[in-house]
């Protein structure tokens, strides 16, 4: 008798574990054979133009190299459009583009490489 009483509260918390949903378990975060999450990459750009003068920074937080360009569209069918020399941003850097127009800028964005 005094082993039944004793094995009672664990017989009962037993039956309650196992009666739990299955969602209510604990299980591993990732499942088994998940591709890793993919690296960050690319510096963060800001760009400002200034009438036909275009300034952009980019900063790389992450820890590949970012190779980053210029590109300019100007909005006179005469005027050339231009693409700047790829400038490297290494981890932790700012890099400071320019670029300009004869008259009115049409658009402007920056792209960005991979460098190996």
């Amino acid at each position: 008798m005094r082993l039944s009483r004793s094995l009672a509260p664990l017989s009962l918390a037993l039956a309650l574990v196992l009666s739990l949903p299955y969602d209510a378990l604990p299980h591993a975060r990732v499942a088994a054979g998940a591709s890793p999450p993919p690296s960050r990459f690319g510096a963060s750009c800001r760009t400002t133009v200034h009438g036909s003068q275009v300034v952009a920074y980019c900063h790389n937080p992450y820890v590949d190299i970012d190779r980053v360009r210029l590109h300019i569209e100007c909005a006179r069918w005469w005027d050339i459009d231009s693409d700047s020399a790829p400038a490297d941003a290494w981890p932790a850097m700012t890099v400071r583009l320019t670029g300009r127009c004869w008259k009115e800028i049409r658009s402007v964005w920056i792209s960005h490489q991979k460098a190996r």
